[in-house]
């Protein structure tokens, strides 16, 4: 009888392990979100206006803030990343200057 309680324990605390690690796991981003919001002025982006950076396509609300990026651009970097959103690459044929 001892060792079936022993059994039923061991296998009791298992379980909780195995779920405490997917809970862990659903709660982190897999591939980070879209960028949605310009990381000077925090609008809606707008694609037309853009800059290209480190191979990466930043995108913004409207056209001064490419300017604005361009000025401390890792400040912005920065930012992007630590709001989890995974950027686009710049496609091919270069970045624009």
């Amino acid at each position: 009888m001892k060792i079936f309680k022993t059994l039923i324990l061991a296998l009791t605390l298992a379980a909780f392990a195995v779920g405490g690690a997917w809970a862990a796991e659903a709660k982190a981003p897999a591939a980070g979100k879209p960028q949605t919001q310009c990381p000077v002025l925090g609008g809606n982006i707008n694609k037309q206006f853009y800059a290209d950076y480190k191979g990466k396509r930043i995108y913004f609300c409207c056209g001064g803030c490419d300017a604005e990026f361009k000025k401390d651009p890792e400040k912005y970097m920065k930012k992007l990343q630590e709001q989890g959103i995974k950027l686009e690459p710049c496609p091919a044929g270069g970045e624009k200057k």
